[in-house]
């Protein structure tokens, strides 16, 4: 193609038609500019097309993520349940006389110190990668992409962070009275020592009855955000 154009113009030189060549010239030159114009229009248009797939990909993995940190967060709360349980009922109806109610308060004393626990860490791959490159800020969707943000980079960080208190006073808990983890028995504890007993498990509950109640409040968060992006 270009040494057909090439030859006209040789043609119009050697024809010294002058005038003619430069028209000829110009009007190659501005068909060269309107080829740029359509190739760049091209790559912008599939640069368009390749972006809207990325986002569109990003909002089906944050939901893919979400739904996982939904099933978490519920499995979490029920693994805690029962710990939670067990000290209502011995803060509140065997509080006093544990020699007169040895058989449920040892009972309930097994959930709460035999039983683990579990804490919250969200699925965050996605959210993560999106961060990385800078791509989240690119996105059309700005209400969603502001709640995403407000989500891992506040409540969850919120949540995690309370998750590690809860899982050191945990840790100081199950020390403290590891022999009876160990031996799974009570033999030796009575009035006295029930009494401070119960003043550590105090100490851990305040702190996890606070964190199963920020669970529920991401639970909302969450199920609000999903909403949004179906």
């Amino acid at each position: 193609m270009i040494k057909f154009f090439r030859k006209i113009r040789y043609n119009l030189m050697e024809q010294n038609k002058t005038g003619k060549y430069f028209k000829y010239a110009i009007g190659e030159i501005i068909l060269v500019v309107i080829g740029i114009l359509i190739a760049l229009q091209i790559n912008n248009w599939n640069e368009t097309r390749k972006h809207a797939i990325a986002e569109k990909e990003f909002f089906k993995s944050i939901t893919n993520d979400l739904n996982q940190d939904l099933k978490f967060i519920n499995y979490v709360q029920r693994y805690l349940k029962p710990k939670t349980d067990a000290y209502n009922l011995l803060n509140s109806k065997y509080s006093t006389d544990y020699e007169n109610h040895k058989t449920q308060i040892d009972s309930l004393m097994s959930i709460y110190l035999f039983s683990g626990q579990r804490t919250f860490y969200p699925v965050s791959g996605a959210f993560k990668s999106a961060i990385a490159g800078n791509e989240i800020n690119t996105y059309s969707q700005k209400s969603n992409i502001q709640s995403i943000i407000k989500l891992y980079g506040s409540n969850y960080d919120r949540l995690i962070d309370n998750g590690k208190i809860v899982d050191e006073r945990w840790s100081h808990l199950s020390k403290k009275y590891i022999h009876y983890r160990r031996t799974n028995a009570f033999n030796d504890v009575n009035n006295i020592t029930y009494t401070k007993m119960l003043d550590d498990f105090h100490f851990h509950y305040i702190q996890l009855n606070w964190y199963n109640k920020i669970l529920d409040e991401t639970k909302i968060e969450v199920n609000q955000l999903l909403k949004k992006l179906q």
